[in-house]
């Protein structure tokens, strides 16, 4: 039930036993051999918190803004790829327990529900995220999709010019739809409700891409598209490109250097996510949370700086704002959450941030997230 779950780890166990393994492995893997993958974690562990009594600790705020949009919380949900294969329809479940928590919500490219999947079935307008490809005619195509669908701001990944390796996807050959090999009939069939849901509902592809972008239907199709359309020569000069087609907010995600950082500050972007793709791209590069500081320090006051990768709990969103962060965004949690219980699982997920930042930041002795800078951190030497 999903009110056991009193944490994040509570849902991923949840989610591991009603997920295909395929796909479960998919949202919970790195590359290569999960160094970064798994320092992404540790490292939050690392940081120690002051503990702060007899203060006033009633009448709190999580309250905050995204890009100047109000938030209940500083915590937006990341774009992920195959999010509709957790649970049917998953994109459209996810965004609707987003907007309904006053979070942000950001539908992938190589979501499973399209970008009109996601707007015809929500009230708010969402973020939408952007992979730059050769065909610059798709990209148009998919910037003026994102406009017509209202979507609020754009979200244009950098760190996948080359698609990093990631071991669990190809011995487990994931493809949307499953393929019928005995392995893969072995894990649906063990997943019983997850099939039942999957047959109720028509979106089983990438519904981005199929239909504006011919001959991608699986795993295996879209790796050979992705070879093919995803751009290595991808520059600042394409994020101008993008900035002046799209005309709105615009936030670039990937950035895990200082240098790449102050470049940012002049490509007109509104913000940027200090990331490193969960740990699925360039394995032995530093954590998020490591590089936070460095990034925040070289761009100063002059750009928002979010970040994600490796965030499990409200205690690691407390500890990214207090390094700097306006904004965490959470992309494994809300996944185990929509694999553990669909909507009301994201709704969960999102509730067990929420407790956990704020009973946190009371036991620091601070009362309003807005106010949350590094003075709550325990810097003692040796630890």
């Amino acid at each position: 039930m999903l009110e056991n779950a009193l944490t994040i780890a509570d849902l991923k166990r949840m989610a591991r036993r009603r997920v295909p393994k395929m796909f479960f492995d998919y949202a919970d893997s790195g590359a290569w051999t999960e160094q970064t993958y798994n320092a992404n974690e540790a490292d939050f562990a690392k940081i120690l918190l002051r503990q702060r009594v007899l203060v006033d600790m009633t009448n709190r705020n999580l309250a905050t803004e995204m890009i100047g949009e109000p938030v209940s919380m500083p915590v937006a949900l990341a774009p992920t790829g195959f999010c509709g294969m957790q649970h049917a329809d998953g994109e459209i479940l996810a965004a609707q327990a987003a907007e309904a928590a006053g979070v942000p919500f950001c539908l992938s490219t190589m979501s499973i529900c399209s970008i009109e999947d996601v707007a015809a079935n929500t009230k708010k307008p969402f973020w939408f995220q952007l992979y730059v490809m050769r065909d610059r005619g798709f990209i148009e195509n998919l910037i003026d999709r994102a406009k017509a669908a209202n979507c609020a701001a754009l979200v244009m990944t950098l760190d996948l010019q080359i698609l990093g390796q990631r071991h669990k996807d190809l011995r487990n050959g994931l493809s949307a739809p499953p393929k019928w090999t005995p392995k893969h009939a072995w894990q649906l069939a063990t997943r019983p409700l997850w099939c039942l849901q999957m047959a109720r509902t028509k979106r089983h592809s990438f519904g981005n891409i199929v239909g504006h972008a011919s001959n991608v239907g699986d795993l295996s199709s879209l790796a050979s598209w992705t070879k093919e359309q995803f751009d290595p020569r991808l520059s600042w000069d394409d994020v101008a490109w993008i900035k002046e087609k799209w005309g709105g907010k615009l936030i670039l995600k990937g950035i895990l250097d200082p240098d790449d950082a102050r470049r940012s500050v002049d490509s007109g972007a509104d913000a940027i996510i200090v990331s490193n793709h969960g740990g699925r791209q360039l394995d032995g590069a530093r954590s998020s949370i490591a590089a936070l500081p460095g990034i925040v320090e070289a761009v100063g006051d002059r750009m928002e700086v979010h970040m994600d990768s490796g965030v499990r709990s409200g205690q690691d969103i407390l500890k990214a704002v207090a390094l700097g962060a306006k904004g965490v965004w959470i992309g494994r949690p809300f996944l185990y959450g929509l694999g553990a219980g669909g909507k009301a699982g994201v709704t969960r997920c999102l509730d067990i941030l929420r407790n956990e930042l704020d009973i946190t930041m009371a036991l620091c002795g601070k009362r309003d997230i807005r106010e949350i800078d590094t003075d709550i951190l325990d810097r003692q030497p040796g630890l």
